[in-house]
C-alpha cells in the first residue's frame, strides 16, 4: 500500500481532500453559462472532477479520517497514499466476504471459499488495487453483489446495488443489461410477481440509489456541471489509453506505417509504441474511431445478450456481464489500461458455477496483469516491469493481439455455456 501507484493517485489525493472539506455536490462546479468546471486543489496542485459522486464520497471519508488524524492538516506523502488506497482495500475485503458467504448457499462452503480466495489472491486484483491504486473494486463490489442478490430473489436490492455501482464509476452502466436480464429471467419472474413487476421492482431500487446519490448535486444547483463533467469522459483524445486492445494494435500499425519511410521498416515496427490521438487518425482521413468502436462493441453486446437471453442462473448472467466488460475493454476506443479489470471477478463468479469458464478467468487475469506491469511495473518509477523490448516487437502489442484472440475464444466458450441446460435459478445447499 505505501507504493506510489500510478499518476492517478495524485488525482485521488486532491479529490479526497476536496470531498473531505466541501460538499460532493459542489466539486463539479456550480452554475455558469456555459457551466463552470471547477478546479479543486491541494498543495498548489489542481485538477477537475470527472467521477460520479459515490466514488468521491468514499474518497472523502478516507480524507476526513486522514485529516482528523493530522488534526486538521493534510500533509502529502506516503501516509496519504495509504489513506486513499484504504477504500479500495476495504472493497476488496468486502468482495472476499461477499464471495465466501454470498455464494455459500449456492455452491456450498468449499466452492465459495475457493471462489473467494481466487479473487483475494489473484495477482490482477493485487496489482490493480493495493499496488497501483485504481478505484475499480469500488464499483465492481456493488455490481457483483447486485447479480448475487438476484440469485436470492431480491430484485429491489439488486437494483439498488446496480445504481450504487453506476454512481461509483460510469463503466458500470455497461453491466445494466446483464442485471436487467437476470431480473427478467429470475425467480420472481417465474412465480407470482411476473417479469414486468420484477423489473419494475429492480428499477425502483436503481431509481432510489440514483436519487440519493444525485441529491447533493441537485441541491447544490450543479446538475449541468455534473452532466458536463460526465460528458468529458467520452472526449479523451486517444485511440487507446495504454489498454492492450484492438485500438492499441491499430495505433501501433498506423505509427509504424507512417514512420517507416523515415526510420526504415525494421525500426518502425520494433520501436515501442505509444498513445495515438483520435484527432490525428481523423486528420489522416480514417473514420472516427469512437464511432467504429461503438459499433463493434454494440454488435458484440447485442450478440451476447441474444445468446444469453434465456439464462436465469447466476453463473450465466455473471458470464454475460464479464463478456460485456471484456468486449468493451477490447473493442471500444479510448479505453484505459485498467478497464479490463471488471471482467476478471465477474468471469471468476461465473467460473465458480460453470467450470469450463475457468481457463477464460485465468487468461483474462494474466492479460490484465501483463497489461499493467508492462506499463507501470509494480508502481510508476519503482520498476519491476517486464521490458517491452524483450520480444523485439513491443510486448504490449503482442499482449493486445492475445487479448483480441482471447475475446474470440471467450465468445465461443460463452456461447457453448449458454447453449447447455440452464442450471437451477436457486440452488441453496445446507450451510
Amino acid at each position: 500500500m505505501p507504493l506510489p501507484g500510478t499518476h492517478d493517485i495524485a488525482v485521488w489525493k486532491i479529490w479526497s481532500y476536496a470531498a473531505a472539506t466541501d460538499s460532493v455536490g459542489r466539486l463539479y462546479g456550480v452554475g455558469g453559462t456555459p457551466p463552470e468546471r471547477r478546479i479543486v486543489t491541494l498543495h498548489d496542485a489542481g485538477t477537475t472532477v470527472d467521477y460520479p459522486p459515490l466514488a468521491l464520497a468514499e474518497l472523502g471519508l478516507a480524507g476526513r479520517a486522514y485529516r482528523w488524524l493530522h488534526r486538521g492538516a493534510y500533509p502529502d506523502g506516503t501516509a496519504l497514499i495509504v489513506a486513499v488506497k484504504i477504500p479500495v482495500i476495504l472493497a476488496d475485503a468486502a468482495m472476499l466476504a461477499l464471495l465466501a458467504f454470498g455464494l455459500r448457499p449456492l455452491i456450498g462452503a468449499s466452492g465459495a471459499k475457493s471462489a473467494a480466495l481466487l479473487y483475494w489472491l489473484n495477482p490482477a486484483v493485487l496489482l490493480d488495487g493495493a499496488f497501483l491504486g485504481y478505484l475499480d473494486p469500488l464499483f465492481i463490489l456493488p455490481a457483483a453483489a447486485s447479480l448475487i442478490a438476484i440469485a436470492f430473489d431480491w430484485p429491489f436490492a439488486a437494483g439498488l446495488l446496480a445504481g450504487a455501482a453506476c454512481l461509483t464509476k460510469p463503466q458500470a452502466v455497461i453491466l445494466l443489461p446483464a442485471v436487467a436480464l437476470a431480473v427478467w429471467n429470475g425467480i420472481s419472474s417465474s412465480r407470482n410477481h411476473g417479469r414486468w413487476r420484477a423489473l419494475a421492482t429492480a428499477s425502483s431500487g436503481t431509481a432510489l440509489a440514483l436519487a440519493i446519490g444525485l441529491t447533493p448535486i441537485l441541491i447544490g444547483g450543479a446538475v449541468p456541471n455534473f452532466i458536463q463533467a460526465m460528458g468529458r469522459l467520452a472526449q479523451h483524445d486517444m485511440l487507446s489509453g495504454n489498454a492492450c486492445n484492438l485500438w492499441w494494435i491499430i495505433g501501433y500499425l498506423l505509427r509504424a506505417y507512417y514512420s517507416m519511410h523515415d526510420m526504415g521498416a525494421w525500426a518502425a515496427f520494433t520501436s515501442p509504441t505509444k498513445i495515438l490521438a483520435i484527432s490525428r487518425v481523423i486528420e489522416l482521413g480514417y473514420p472516427n474511431p469512437r464511432i467504429v468502436g461503438f459499433i463493434l462493441f454494440g454488435g458484440a453486446a447485442a450478440w451476447s445478450l441474444w445468446t444469453a437471453r434465456c439464462g436465469g442462473d447466476l453463473w450465466i448472467v455473471s458470464a454475460l456481464a464479464g463478456f460485456l466488460m471484456h468486449a468493451y475493454a477490447t473493442l471500444s476506443a479510448q479505453v484505459h489500461e485498467n478497464h479490463l479489470f471488471a471482467a476478471v471477478p465477474l468471469v471468476g463468479i461465473a467460473a465458480a458455477g460453470r467450470t469450463r469458464l475457468t481457463p477464460i478467468f485465468v487468461v483474462l487475469s494474466a492479460i490484465f496483469v501483463l497489461n499493467l506491469n508492462l506499463f507501470y511495473g509494480i508502481s510508476e518509477d519503482i520498476g519491476y516491469a517486464i521490458p517491452r523490448t524483450l520480444t523485439i516487437v513491443d510486448a504490449t502489442v503482442l499482449v493486445a493481439i492475445a487479448n483480441c484472440a482471447a475475446l474470440a475464444w471467450h465468445a465461443v466458450v460463452f456461447s457453448r455455456e449458454c447453449s447447455t441446460a440452464d442450471a437451477p435459478r436457486r440452488a441453496p445447499v445446507p450451510a
